[in-house]
């Protein structure tokens, strides 16, 4: 069942998520008659939600790849500053890339995931109106690149594991930052990251788009959320370059083989992290508390491997990506929808070995 504090109940709904939203106004309209009335409508509010459940269930167990673009772009989906709040402890946010300037779309800060001090760099879109405007809706300028790899390398120097959250549509397209080197800087943090000697594990909490995404991205473990997706560009995008017509987003969405599911059947990623019946932004806690579970699982695994061994590993699996062998096929991943946090449960990702 969905939480009852569903941020969602007043928000937008999806055009898919018609019948839902018919349920929910249905639900909302019997709790006020029966406050304003004093008749029990109880049975009938749980009839309703089993509905719901059931067509919740069917909805997101067949999404196809333009409906999973639109989950992952749901205004009420959890951003990476709901991960630091309910995440992160003792976060310290580190300012600047000592060349131009503070980019407010990348974050970097050091903080603790369970146990483990880490170095966090995570893409911020903003909440309000103000907040989307100051950090160009999560699209990093330059120095926002060159503040996260400088950050990394701090981290290196003091034996830190570095955890990004990725979620940008892309790197910020104007011509200051064609004129400050965006090219540059996004193909130097790949060359950096590649070759830093501290575990670094990259998530998928959104969108992850083209080099935007892929300049904070390099690590040993790359995971998704089950309802982000992963491109080389935007469905928009890739359809107004190959059709010339950005209304062929849903045709170019299918072709980018984009999903959490895809990929991981690619061998691109190396887990699936799942979200809660309905998408993240119906149960934010659950989806923090898987997201948090993987990091200090993976962690734990990473931080027992040799140093020399981790480089190696991470360069042939750079090196493999495109190889004939990566086209080979894995199984689904085995997903499970996260119920009650507090309850000891398996681990609800499906990570390559």
């Amino acid at each position: 069942m969905t939480n009852s504090n569903n941020k969602n109940s007043t928000g937008s709904y999806p055009d898919f998520e018609q019948k839902v939203a018919d349920i929910d106004r249905q639900m909302a309209e019997l709790a006020k008659l029966s406050s304003i009335k004093g008749i029990d409508y109880s049975a009938e509010i749980r009839r309703l939600q089993r509905q719901q459940v059931a067509e919740l269930k069917r909805i997101y167990s067949n999404l196809t790849a333009w409906q999973t673009v639109q989950v992952a772009r749901h205004p009420n989906r959890p951003l990476f500053t709901d991960y630091l709040n309910l995440m992160i402890k003792d976060f310290r946010q580190l300012h600047g890339d000592r060349c131009f300037g503070d980019d407010l779309a990348i974050i970097t800060g050091l903080g603790r995931i369970g146990r483990q001090k880490v170095l966090i760099v995570g893409q911020n879109k903003g909440k309000s109106t103000k907040q989307k405007i100051a950090c160009n809706f999560g699209c990093a300028h330059p120095e926002g690149y060159r503040k996260a790899i400088a950050k990394m390398k701090f981290a290196q120097k003091y034996g830190i594991p570095i955890v990004t959250f990725i979620d940008t549509p892309g790197a910020y397209p104007g011509i200051g930052a064609e004129e400050r080197g965006q090219a540059q800087a996004i193909a130097v943090n790949l060359m950096e990251m590649s070759r830093l000697t501290v575990p670094i594990i990259s998530i998928v909490i959104g969108e992850g788009g083209s080099g935007g995404a892929l300049g904070i991205s390099v690590g040993d473990r790359l995971a998704m959320l089950e309802f982000a997706y992963y491109s080389v560009i935007s469905p928009e995008g890739c359809a107004a370059i190959l059709w010339r017509d950005g209304s062929q987003a849903e045709l170019a969405a299918e072709a980018l083989k984009l999903t959490s599911k895809d990929l991981y059947k690619l061998n691109l990623i190396d887990a699936v992290i799942p979200e809660p019946l309905g998408g993240a932004h119906r149960n934010v806690h659950d989806t923090v508390y898987s997201v948090e579970r993987y990091i200090v699982k993976t962690l734990a695994e990473l931080k027992r491997t040799k140093i020399e061994n981790l480089l190696e590993n991470r360069y042939r699996k750079l090196r493999s990506i495109g190889t004939s062998s990566t086209n080979n096929n894995r199984s689904k991943p085995k997903i499970k929808s996260v119920k009650k946090p507090s309850r000891p449960r398996p681990t609800p990702v499906s990570a390559r070995v």
